[in-house]
């Protein structure tokens, strides 16, 4: 397992993989953030709420809990967290 901080202790995530890949599992605290992808990614909010900017969408998308959203691989997105919101992200090449 691995801790990743951000945003100066503002998201925190926590990494593992397992028979179904890599993942990470995180919190955020309220607060803007913007993060770069590597792999496919594909969040799922657990708890909150995200409003979410890719640069596929005209407009921020607002996402809640239960529902996910996915970001292609070498992308950059814009999240606005208005309360604490925990989150799971899959990774996929």
């Amino acid at each position: 397992m691995q801790v990743t901080r951000y945003f100066d202790d503002q998201v925190l995530s926590l990494g593992f993989e397992n028979s179904n890949g890599r993942s990470s599992v995180g919190l955020m605290a309220p607060g803007s953030y913007e993060f770069s992808t590597a792999d496919n990614e594909r969040m799922v909010i657990i708890s909150g709420a995200l409003l979410v900017r890719r640069k596929s969408d005209e407009e921020s998308v607002l996402y809640s809990d239960g529902e996910e959203f996915h970001v292609p691989m070498n992308e950059t997105f814009h999240v606005d967290a208005s309360e604490p919101t925990a989150y799971l992200c899959v990774y996929t090449r």
